[in-house]
């Protein structure tokens, strides 16, 4: 083993007393060198999501001493880069283990730091931490939270001064902050309640809270049209943040009829019925499904821990219940919003749409049939939420009808600057409802946007490439692909768009996406977490068969591109 890791650890196991959970493992690791190895071979990485690892002790690990070394660095970011009447931080947590101790130990060092600290007195999703930042007048937030990734692992996502994702850039310059500092010698720390009573540290208001409800309830866009909201839903927060503020919102719109499911109730880091605590996997959406047909629902709703995210299922008339994807719940919330924004006379004068890249080129279709601009951006939300930023300063920022994702993130306004399934999950109802006056179903409507746009079938298939060797062969691939492909499955290329370049002034990055014949596509990208090659197909055909058929050629193409030349 390296001397240098072991030298790290022994200074951990001297001086990492403050918790003792670290402190307890960091005594069983004695004379585990694989053990010591994976917990103390680098720091935990610092990018634009912030931080993001397993829970445990060492230096490549989520605990109170990497969140205390993290948030000295974002000090130390914030008071170089602002004037001091600016040094404030909005801070927020969900429902993970050990996600309030990070928050408090990281306002403790904020405030030993002199900047005043303003926290959620709860636990409270990603998109309220977005809220308050530019409410509050923040220089910066954090979100302790990792998203919808499994138990064992607990996060830090850094939030700028708009309510944004940091950048790639301030990521950096944080970055640069931080591998200044000693873990244990430079970070100040200031005791938690000690801050609370000296007004350093002060907890958020309920009018906050209520702001953020009142204006998620503003997106409605059923103007003067009535329904009847008298929608038979089963909602899940899957353990999470989003049991208070989606119901809340729901209920004060007139959503009443309301079923939640017990066992994924109440906040619980162990999310003991759904491992996976994220309603793109249908695991997590199994239990779910069953309160669904014991109620005779019509539409299930799942949050995942941070609430950013949004699944649903709806029920077919034979009386099963069908899952909809990110992308399918997307089309029909943008064709709703732009067809009632046009019937009510609301639409603005320039409009426009944000979506990622990887999500379908139907929206496009959509939006184009409506008059709206499409604004392609890189993957992540925080490009999204970018967009609306550049609206505003333009004095544009009404402009701005709706961004979404396929991986289940919506925003329709610009009250907040990342996804928000609070307000996913109030458009959805009220979509539902809206289409329900008239004896319309979901799926019926998907139905008549395929009979209108073509059918389209969007598809993810992720290919394992571990370790260095596998990192080699993942660039080597990419180069090839760069290179020039003339069609996959049969499908011709009609252009290659490699954003390596920065494209239509986007950051640089390490995607190629291969338009083909026949309004098809193909999007190729290395994951930025894990040791995997991404492929988004995009299929356009005249049914679900056809789709499904040219998809396989597609993928069995890739496949033998990737593994057999």
């Amino acid at each position: 083993m390296d001397g240098r890791i072991l030298e790290k650890y022994q200074v951990w196991r001297e001086r990492a007393h403050g918790d003792s959970d670290v402190w307890e493992e960091i005594q069983k690791l004695e004379g585990n060198e694989p053990g010591i190895c994976d917990a103390f071979y680098r720091d935990l990485a610092f990018g634009t999501g912030g931080l993001r690892g397993l829970i445990g002790a060492g230096t490549n690990r989520m605990n109170i001493y990497t969140v205390g070394k993290a948030s000295q660095g974002l000090a130390d970011y914030v008071k170089k880069h602002f004037p001091s009447s600016e040094w404030k931080i909005a801070v927020s947590y969900d429902s993970r283990i050990k996600s309030d101790l990070f928050a408090r130990v990281a306002s403790g060092v904020f405030a030993a730091n002199g900047i005043e600290v303003y926290l959620y007195p709860q636990l409270m999703p990603t998109p309220c931490l977005s809220f308050a930042v530019r409410y509050l007048s923040c220089a910066a937030g954090i979100m302790v939270t990792a998203s919808h990734n499994p138990s064992k692992y607990n996060g830090y996502k850094v939030y700028g001064a708009d309510g944004c994702q940091i950048t790639t850039e301030t990521a950096a310059k944080i970055l640069q902050e931080i591998e200044k500092l000693d873990v244990f010698d430079d970070v100040k720390q200031r005791d938690f309640d000690a801050a609370l009573a000296s007004g350093m540290v002060s907890y958020i208001g309920e009018e906050v809270y209520t702001a953020f409800v009142e204006a998620v309830k503003k997106q409605s866009v059923l103007g003067s049209e009535t329904v009847s909201k008298d929608v038979a839903i089963v909602y899940s927060p899957l353990n999470g943040t989003g049991l208070h503020p989606v119901l809340r919102t729901l209920r004060e719109s007139g959503y009443t009829n309301i079923t939640v499911v017990k066992e994924q109730e109440e906040p619980d880091g162990n999310f003991p019925t759904c491992p996976y605590p994220n309603p793109e996997i249908k695991e997590a959406m199994a239990l779910g499904m069953k309160y669904a047909k014991e109620n005779q629902a019509d539409l299930l709703l799942a949050t995942d821990p941070d609430c950013d995210r949004v699944g649903i299922a709806v029920r077919k008339a034979a009386g099963e219940y069908v899952l909809l994807s990110g992308n399918e719940t997307g089309v029909l919330l943008l064709d709703y919003i732009c067809s009632r924004r046009t019937a009510e006379g609301t639409m603005p004068k320039d409009p426009v749409m944000v979506k990622t890249i990887v999500t379908t080129d139907m929206g496009e279709q959509i939006a184009s049939h409506y008059g709206v601009k499409t604004v392609n951006v890189l993957t992540g939300f925080k490009f999204i939420g970018e967009q609306i930023g550049l609206l505003e300063k333009q004095g544009k920022e009404d402009s701005y009808i709706f961004g979404f994702e396929e991986s289940y993130g919506y925003l329709s306004g610009s009250y907040v600057r990342d996804k928000d399934a609070v307000d996913g999950a109030f458009l959805i109802c009220e979509m539902f409802a809206y289409y329900a006056s008239q004896g319309i179903g979901l799926l019926e409507k998907l139905e008549e946007l395929y009979q209108t746009y073509g059918f389209r079938l969007n598809t993810l298939h992720s290919y394992e490439f571990e370790g260095a060797s596998g990192f080699a062969r993942m660039q080597e691939i990419m180069e090839a692909f760069r290179g020039g492909i003339s069609d996959f499955g049969g499908r011709k290329v009609t252009e290659l768009l490699d954003y390596a370049v920065g494209l239509d002034g986007l950051p640089k990055s390490d995607v190629l996406k291969f338009l083909l014949e026949g309004n098809s596509s193909v999007v190729i990208r290395p994951s930025g977490t894990e040791p995997k090659l991404k492929a988004y197909i995009s299929v356009s055909a005249g049914d679900r068969e056809e789709a499904e058929a040219v998809e396989r050629q597609i993928v069995a193409d890739l496949k033998e591109r990737l593994f057999n030349q």
